[in-house]
């Protein structure tokens, strides 16, 4: 079993990054993790910071939060918590305690291990769209339900742009695929497709174990050697306001039990599903996640957990959901300097509520990136390929995304801010002088190729030429680029037996039956 292990191990290693193996559609950067050295945002005084976090404890002592799963109810009635039907009240010095147990930062360790991620400090990670029902692209030119092949072209986008560090959930929820089985096929799909990070839902028992078994095997690793390390994570919503359900605690806690990491991500929609102001918005939002961190903590103390914002607003004329406003920005600020005061890893989105990759879908999921950063986020979700408040995926907006975040990578390298004399340049600026240019210079010469960021999407051309070579608009171009590089996709490799052993794994699981579901 030992050799067999190592010989797996071996077979899985080398990067599946197809612009590296020589079907280069186009020049990307070459895969990094980007480290934030700017000084956050931090829109609140320490009296503001105070506030929050009381207000979140109040709730937390006071109010409590409902636990709609018997097993951790009963372990918050064995922590000490004070349980009234499903109701779990917890006083601060517990949750403190229990929070203070969870690492600043962690590894994430997948079946390749050049991808792995260092989650926390000041890094800042991209994933994929995630869990849209439906999927639009210009080819269709109108929104459909997701099919598995769908899910698969986005899955190959998600493997090929090296800004993009993680997979999230499903890029596009594949419904000709029965729901109890579902998560067997995609999982087959992501682990095969891609050599980066994989998600699990929390949607029971048997998916989440399914889904850590086939990491399992994915990676060539005994089960001891799995529960030693992080490889994989989950991602639990609340249901706000103040309820954490069934199935999501359920799998949390599996996760938890087996050292595996764990995100919690309130759904708090202020003046919907939250107050509409954002200071309360934002301590409901830590009530609901910091209880889940205690009980992870509770469960295995020191298990990797981050702490996800998902608050924005709503149109308060139609009820929908709006993301990219300056309400969401401040209040990823705002659980930004929350997040370092507990010590905790965050989390926030790449989101949009634009129907179609137009101005505002940009707009806004810039707005939503730029939050990201300003508030010292570690893992952006859906920084490629969402639309319309997340019930969309599109693959010409995930190549646009792309562009976004590799400005934002080129922003934050140290290279830009250089004051060596070198970089100061005085020599070559007294060589040109008053009438020259530094166009011919040695000094450019040497350094003109990796001097400034060179777009893959975007179009520098003057009007003219731009309309001479065909009046492309950028979605248009997106689009040629989606096709060219799912035309020249390369898996990345996996040794065949461990193939094997997934597809046998798969057969077996769909002759039991998968999943239970509702119909």
């Amino acid at each position: 079993m030992a050799e067999q292990t190592t010989r797996r191990k071996r077979g899985g290693g080398r990067a599946g990054n197809s612009a590296r193996r020589g079907t280069a559609v186009i020049e990307q950067m070459s895969w990094r993790l980007p480290v934030n050295t700017d000084r956050p945002t931090e829109p609140l005084t320490e009296e503001g910071v105070q506030a929050i976090h009381n207000a979140a404890m109040e709730i937390l002592e006071d109010i409590g939060i409902e636990f709609l799963n018997a097993e951790a109810l009963e372990i918050m009635r064995e922590a000490g918590c004070t349980i009234t039907g499903q109701n779990v009240r917890m006083g601060r010095d517990f949750v403190m305690e229990m929070v203070a147990k969870a690492p600043s930062s962690f590894t994430l360790t997948p079946r390749n291990p050049e991808r792995q991620l260092t989650i926390g400090g000041n890094h800042i990670l991209f994933g994929n769209v995630s869990s849209p029902p439906n999927y639009w692209d210009m080819e269709l030119g109108r929104k459909m339900p997701g099919t598995r092949e769908m899910c698969r072209n986005l899955l190959k986008l998600t493997q090929y742009f090296n800004c993009i560090h993680f997979a999230g959930g499903y890029p596009v929820e594949p419904v000709d695929i029965h729901a109890s089985v579902r998560h067997l096929d995609v999982l087959y799909d992501k682990l095969t497709l891609s050599d980066k990070v994989m998600h699990a839902y929390s949607l029971g028992k048997e998916r989440v174990e399914d889904v850590m078994e086939m990491v399992r095997i994915a990676g060539g690793l005994s089960h001891e050697e799995f529960d030693a390390a992080p490889r994989m994570y989950t991602n639990i919503n609340s249901t706000s306001p103040l309820k954490h359900d069934e199935p999501m605690l359920d799998g949390w806690m599996r996760l938890a039990r087996r050292g595996q990491a764990l995100v919690v991500t309130p759904f708090t929609l202020a003046g919907a599903m939250a107050p509409v102001t954002m200071a309360g918005a934002v301590a409901q939002s830590l009530a609901e996640g910091l209880c889940a961190i205690a009980l992870a903590q509770w469960i295995k103390p020191g298990v990797p957990c981050v702490i996800g914002t998902f608050t924005s607003n709503v149109d308060m004329k139609s009820g929908a959901p709006a993301f990219g406003t300056p309400e969401y920005m401040r209040a990823t600020q705002m659980t930004g300097q929350l997040a370092r005061f507990y010590n905790l890893p965050m989390r926030s989105s790449g989101v949009c509520a634009a129907n179609v990759p137009d101005g505002q879908a940009m707009w806004e999921t810039s707005n939503s990136l730029w939050a990201a950063l300003q508030s010292g986020t570690n893992m952006v979700y859906h920084a490629a390929g969402w639309l319309e408040g997340g019930l969309i995926a599109s693959p010409e907006k995930f190549v646009m995304d792309c562009e976004v975040l590799q400005q934002m990578q080129r922003y934050l390298e140290p290279q830009l801010c250089d004051t060596s004399p070198d970089a100061l340049a005085i020599d070559t600026i007294r060589e040109v002088g008053p009438n020259g240019h530094f166009f011919g210079t040695q000094h450019t010469q040497d350094r003109y190729t990796t001097a400034f960021y060179q777009p893959f999407v975007s179009d520098w051309r003057n009007y003219e030429a731009w309309e001479a070579a065909g009046a492309v608009w950028t979605p248009e171009r997106a689009h040629r680029i989606y096709k060219d590089i799912i035309a020249n996709f390369e898996e990345p490799p996996m040794d065949v037996a461990i193939r094997d052993e997934l597809a046998d794994f798969v057969a077996r699981r769909k002759a039991e039956g998968g999943a239970p579901t509702d119909f």
